[in-house]
């Protein structure tokens, strides 16, 4: 049996059953130990499987565990870029609140110890904040969902009725000149929808990939919007049928301003 065929062979065996060990494996293939380590080594950088202690589990496994984690790995080097721009945006003595989205997590992390109160949706802005002396952390509490660690549903909604902030940092999953700004939970959009409602400023935290999308869930016009804060990769293109808009652009690179 080619190398090839092996893999291919093991991977869809793994994967079918969930999981292998290397002994078993062995047997199977009539190769030694030593080579099906290798195998399932390589088999794993193709993202084929996972190895597991002494043996292999299927990639589908997985999958359950990664929705915390897969949002965090995407774009990386983009949600970062916004969120620095975004954490410029904050002056000492702001009131204001942060989704539960991955960029408004890594604004949270690098936002300085400064007099603030930050109304979040979000566990894990919540923990970030918690160290830091001059920051006053607000939770607004709900339905916990596990895959965001987020709070949600009329709770959350409630609660965010009762405030009142200067400034709004939401992220959405589409961008649309025409349909406003979307997100593929609903639960979420209502959320962003009305944190944006409370907030004197909107901030839209969008990368490039966002731009002309449309997502499951409405979250609000693009009049609701006064800034989006993107990063250096989206393009005059993309940029250009929000300009009807009397909304301002913040980019790293260039700052563009409607």
């Amino acid at each position: 049996m080619l190398v090839a065929e092996r893999h291919k062979k093991m991977a869809s065996l793994v994967n079918e059953r969930g999981s292998s060990r290397v002994s078993e494996l062995s047997r199977i293939f009539k190769v030694t130990e030593e080579t099906i380590r290798r195998d399932l080594e390589k088999l794993e950088t193709e993202g084929k499987l996972k190895r597991s202690h002494g043996g292999a589990v299927s990639v589908k496994e997985n999958e359950l565990e990664a929705s915390y984690s897969e949002r965090e790995i995407r774009n990386v080097q983009e949600k970062m870029a916004v969120a620095e721009e975004a954490v410029k945006l904050v002056s000492s003595n702001d009131r204001i609140v942060l989704d539960a989205s991955t960029t408004a997590w890594y604004m949270a992390k690098i936002l300085p110890d400064m007099p603030l109160t930050v109304v979040t949706n979000s566990l894990k802005v919540a923990m970030e904040l918690a160290a830091r002396n001059n920051i006053t952390v607000i939770s607004a509490g709900g339905t916990l969902v596990r895959k965001s660690l987020s709070f949600v549903g009329p709770q959350t909604t409630n609660a965010l009725d009762s405030y009142h902030v200067n400034k709004a940092f939401i992220s959405c999953q589409g961008i649309h000149s025409v349909r406003g700004i979307s997100d593929s939970s609903e639960m979420q959009a209502l959320v962003k929808k009305k944190m944006s409602e409370i907030a004197d400023e909107v901030y839209l935290l969008a990368d490039h990939t966002k731009f002309g999308l449309q997502a499951f869930s409405w979250i609000a016009p693009m009049q609701a919007i006064d800034f989006i804060v993107t990063d250096a990769k989206t393009s005059e293109a993309q940029l250009k049928d929000f300009r009807d808009y009397p909304v301002s652009v913040i980019q790293p690179s260039a700052h563009h301003s409607g």
